[in-house]
């Protein structure tokens, strides 16, 4: 029996619970993570996150210290852009560049990382340092703040490129 397939089409954009996260000109919105894959490769996406922090901290995606996931058997390409900001309004940005390993068990090693600082206006005295760093199916990044009581802000929008990896 024949079917006629009619395109997907809202001529106001779509919503959840009256929040739009696509928008008439297709600009999604308000979304927490967007998940980009081709229909070609099956085994390989690419997701971006905001992991924020504040001071000597494991950044996270909400309030509650969740990790961005790793799967199992994976190769991951990380791409981290970092803002720190103190209440004084002094800055450090940076790029982190990392090949992140997850074996069968969930085991997440940092294989390699390469760091592009944009700007280091960090205070003589004081040290504002982030690494990243792997766990049992999860990665983030782990920053520490010395010399200062100031208090520091991080933000970083993370893109994780995953390809299957057995």
């Amino acid at each position: 029996m024949a079917t006629t397939i009619e395109k997907f089409d809202s001529s106001g954009g779509f919503s959840i619970g009256k929040t739009v996260i696509v928008d008439e000109d297709r600009n999604g919105k308000d979304l927490n993570t967007l998940e980009i894959k081709n229909s070609n490769y099956t085994d390989s996406n690419t997701t971006t996150y905001i992991l924020r922090g504040i001071n000597t901290s494991s950044l996270a995606l909400d309030g509650v210290g969740t990790q961005i996931p790793i799967p199992n058997n994976t190769m991951n390409f990380v791409t981290g852009h970092i803002v720190a900001v103190n209440d004084a309004g002094v800055v450090f940005t940076s790029k982190l560049e990392s090949a992140v390993y997850c074996d069968g068990a969930g085991a997440v090693s940092v294989m390699s990382t390469m760091e592009t600082i944009i700007k280091d206006d960090i205070p003589s005295g004081q040290t504002w340092s982030i690494t990243p760093v792997g766990a049992t199916n999860r990665f983030s990044y782990s920053t520490i703040r010395a010399g200062t009581t100031s208090t520091i802000k991080w933000a970083v929008s993370t893109q994780v490129t995953t390809l299957e990896w057995a």
